[in-house]
């Protein structure tokens, strides 16, 4: 969260608090962990009691949605049933778009070829535009 911070910009982050809170700063500090400390346990207690109602181990990771379903909800068979027809679909795509990326290399290949060096460009002529016109 904080790797791009610098030792300049804690100590001017610190500065800052020290100004803003005084001589409240420990005791704000302390506090804030506090509150960071409650907020764990809450989750730690509320994956403890999904899990027991599920009737299966949760972690807090597998609370995303997508990682819950695929994790708790599906059979392995469901999860390879639902992928086989789009894995499918995925790899014929890959196959035709690395063709026509193949393709489209040798004809950039065969042009340079044919064209020696590239001519330099010429800079687009202004339009003139009829004013008159609606």
């Amino acid at each position: 969260m904080f790797d791009n911070l610098g030792a300049f910009e804690v100590g001017a982050l610190l500065l800052l608090a020290l100004l803003i809170f005084g001589d409240r700063l420990p005791a704000v500090i302390s506090d804030g962990l506090r509150m960071v400390r409650n907020l764990r346990n809450m989750a730690r207690n509320a994956t403890t009691d999904l899990s027991r109602e599920l009737g299966t181990d949760i972690q807090l990771e597998d609370l995303h949605p997508k990682a819950f379903i695929r994790k708790h909800l599906l059979s392995e068979e469901d999860e390879q049933a639902i992928r086989k027809p789009l894995q499918g679909i995925y790899d014929d795509l890959r196959t035709d778009v690395t063709g026509v990326h193949q393709e489209l290399k040798d004809v950039a290949a065969a042009t340079d070829l044919r064209s020696g060096p590239a001519p330099a460009a010429t800079p687009p002529r202004p339009r003139s535009f009829d004013t008159d016109a609606t």
